[in-house]
């Protein structure tokens, strides 16, 4: 018999007491370290390498191409590596989080630096640090992410928990963007401003991460000690994939994440050519405009939140990427001078991007429990490994694809020292269609993908039910 989806609890979920809010803090600013640096890397790597380290627009694509796919290739590694791994003193995420957050913060410090070796060698180095950095970003991120569902089991609680996760996620979006903003204001040489903004930025992004494991550490140690299938042998590695990929909740989710993630990441990189080159605007300006978006992003992820436990996270989803939708047709239209509306676009966007951020991230603990019920086995690193494993080829591709576009459309670099070129009408036409239709078309693939998606909140309470149940069973034999 289904259960009441209004209920607050489920017999599931009523053994474990409610996460307090220091939990909840804690847990959210593990996310406040990568967010910053993910978030300078979407805004400002691009144009560093274009403009600033010289590199031509195909090239810095390539970087950019290379560093997400293997970022891609080392999610399912580490995820299934990070499930494999005792849970020992510290369990086996959070010894991940503690080894690799210092070498996370230095590598991601040396994106920034232009070392004094030929320009031809400069996208080879650029190339090695990236794989360097991706590989420690995903060694902290992933066993984190795996975290969400160890903490709570509860339907609702874990889209509050998200929330905490992206408020903090978001807060370290703008304030690097604060920060960059301050520090392009004070320092007028633009290597300068890099390295010095990438210092900074190391330093802020690792120091998080170690409170995130203090914070969270007892709650995780309750959850591995009470959960049966956390001292089973793991099962081979081509058996989970088997699984992950028979697992048809599973892969709604991620192509949702997919689409949805298209459209940011290729938005945020093509901003400051749109505002720059397009609408002729200061980079002080664009700072601003992302400023706003996050801003309003942030804002609306605790809005989204409480409306999503009235009518479920499906509709909250539907509701952001029509209004997400509206603002990108927004921003195609938009000619140089409308300054007003550009603000009016990064706003309305705002509402839909928290959709992006609170809503696959809330649906993905949902089907871990869907398979554990029918595998016995928990492997939260395997899911939110290949979770994001095609979102970030899909992401490499785009990036690639868009620095190519811009190459082919005549789009001219910057070079050091002197006034920044004119760019062809091509160049500009390339720039807005790449910021207006094309993430357009993954928010609309998302809609039908969400659309789709089976779980709701009856069918995951009948799911925790049974997995209840059988936990009973298994602790009983």
């Amino acid at each position: 018999m289904p259960l009441d989806p209004s209920s607050p609890n489920s017999a599931a979920t009523s053994a474990r007491p409610p996460l307090s809010l220091w939990t909840k803090v804690a847990f959210g600013a593990g996310d406040l370290g990568t967010a910053i640096t993910a978030n300078l890397q979407v805004f400002f790597l691009m144009v560093f390498l274009t403009n600033v380290a010289g590199l031509n627009a195909g090239l810095a694509g390539s970087v950019l191409m290379i560093g997400k796919i293997w970022d891609a290739i080392n999610d399912p590694i580490i995820g299934y590596l990070s499930d494999r791994t005792p849970v020992g003193k510290w369990g086996r995420r959070h010894i991940w989080m503690i080894s690799a957050a210092v070498p996370f913060g230095l590598s991601f410090f040396l994106n920034w630096w232009i070392p004094p070796i030929d320009q031809s060698l400069l996208f080879y180095y650029y190339v090695l640090i990236g794989l360097l950095f991706n590989t420690f970003y995903t060694a902290v991120n992933l066993p984190y992410s795996a975290l969400t569902p160890e903490l709570t089991e509860d339907y609702n609680e874990r889209t509050s928990l998200n929330s905490f996760r992206f408020a903090f996620s978001i807060g370290g979006s703008i304030g690097s963007l604060l920060l960059a903003q301050i520090l392009f204001q004070v320092i007028k040489e633009p290597k300068t401003q890099y390295i010095v903004l990438g210092g900074i930025a190391a330093v802020l992004s690792v120091l998080p991460i170690y409170g995130c494991v203090w914070g969270t550490r007892q709650r995780v140690r309750e959850f591995e000690g009470h959960t049966p299938s956390s001292g089973q042998n793991p099962l081979p590695l081509k058996t989970q994939l088997r699984l992950v990929f028979s697992n048809r909740p599973f892969l709604f989710v991620m192509g949702i994440y997919l689409c949805s993630w298209l459209a940011v990441q290729i938005t945020a990189a093509l901003i400051p050519f749109f505002i720059g080159d397009w609408l002729q605007m200061s980079p002080a300006e664009y700072t601003q405009v992302a400023l706003a978006v996050q801003s309003t992003a942030m804002i609306m992820l605790f809005v989204w939140s409480a409306v999503s436990r009235r009518i479920g996270k499906k509709a909250v989803y539907y509701m952001g990427m029509a209004l997400w939708m509206i603002a990108q047709a927004g921003l195609f239209l938009l000619q140089p001078g409308q300054t007003t509306l550009v603000y009016v676009c990064a706003i309305v966007a705002g509402f839909g991007v928290s959709t992006a951020y609170l809503v696959p991230w809330s649906m993905i603990p949902d089907v871990i429990d869907l398979d554990e019920l029918n595998s016995g086995q928990r492997r939260e690193g395997v899911f939110y490994a290949f979770m994001v494993l095609l979102q970030k080829i899909g992401l490499a591709l785009g990036l690639f694809l868009v620095g190519q576009a811009l190459q082919w459309a005549g789009y001219l670099s910057s070079v050091a020292g002197e006034p920044q070129p004119v760019q062809p009408p091509s160049a500009l036409l390339a720039i807005r269609i790449a910021i207006g239709p094309l993430p357009t078309l993954f928010l609309i693939i998302g809609i039908v993908l969400a659309y789709l998606y089976p779980i709701t909140q009856a069918v995951h309470q009948e799911i925790l039910l049974k997995l209840h149940a059988k936990r009973q069973g298994e602790a009983g034999a």
